[in-house]
């Protein structure tokens, strides 16, 4: 067995500075920019509120979405839907469970968030996306083919959540999802321009990290 690695003043960077400032960062997301956070200094509605909105719970969903993409197009099709598997059952509960709890304070007891079916969807597209990218990509390390695979599934998924939320979610949910659609270049906004960066950012994350070695090995 290998002696370990000489400690370097890079590992304080990597080991305690990076993470702490993801931190501070969640912190002041949740806490002053989200629109149900203590100060939500952009505001809850109009422009800013559009803004935290995509900074708060857009960029969960990027995360949540994000991470069996990366798998997906670095090592294949299993791992990508494995993990998008854990990660969207995870924002699954969370968000129903959120919801429910926001519903109940308010005197409010006749939804179930849990039995959403447009919620429910989170865990499915995150299996979906990863699954597909995965698929798509086979594991190749050629950059056009890893944008082209994370964009068809980054898209494919967006329409599909898309119509989920305007067809079969509960009323409040498909009611604001309806309204949405009022102003037709804003919903493309919401629905899909995030989506168009996730397909866009995860597949230039993942050339960089096989760059340096950063991949799963195959046997």
């Amino acid at each position: 067995m290998g002696e370990p690695e000489k400690f370097k003043i890079a590992d304080i960077l990597y080991g305690i500075i990076i993470p702490i400032i993801l931190v501070i960062l969640i912190y002041v997301l949740a806490v002053y920019v989200n629109v149900s956070g203590q100060y939500h200094v952009l505001g809850e509605s109009g422009a800013g509120g559009t803004i935290a909105v995509i900074l708060t719970q857009g960029f969960a969903q990027m995360i949540v979405l994000g991470v069996p993409l990366v798998l997906g197009l670095l090592w294949n099709k299993w791992a990508g839907g494995a993990a998008g598997f854990i990660m969207g059952g995870l924002y699954y509960v969370a968000s129903a469970g959120q919801y429910n709890g926001l519903y109940s304070s308010m005197g409010v007891t006749t939804y179930n968030f849990f039995g959403d079916i447009s919620m429910l969807f989170y865990l499915v597209n995150a299996v979906i996306i990863g699954y597909m990218a995965g698929a798509l990509n086979k594991g190749s390390t050629q950059f056009k083919r890893m944008l082209g695979a994370g964009l068809t599934a980054a898209l494919i998924t967006a329409v599909i959540q898309a119509i989920m939320n305007y067809n079969v979610s509960l009323e409040p949910a498909r009611q604001m999802a309806q309204g949405l659609w009022a102003d037709i270049p804003y919903a493309l906004l919401i629905n899909f321009v995030p989506s168009i960066a996730l397909g866009i950012i995860v597949p230039i994350i993942a050339k960089v990290m096989t760059w340096y070695g950063i991949q799963p090995l195959r046997h």
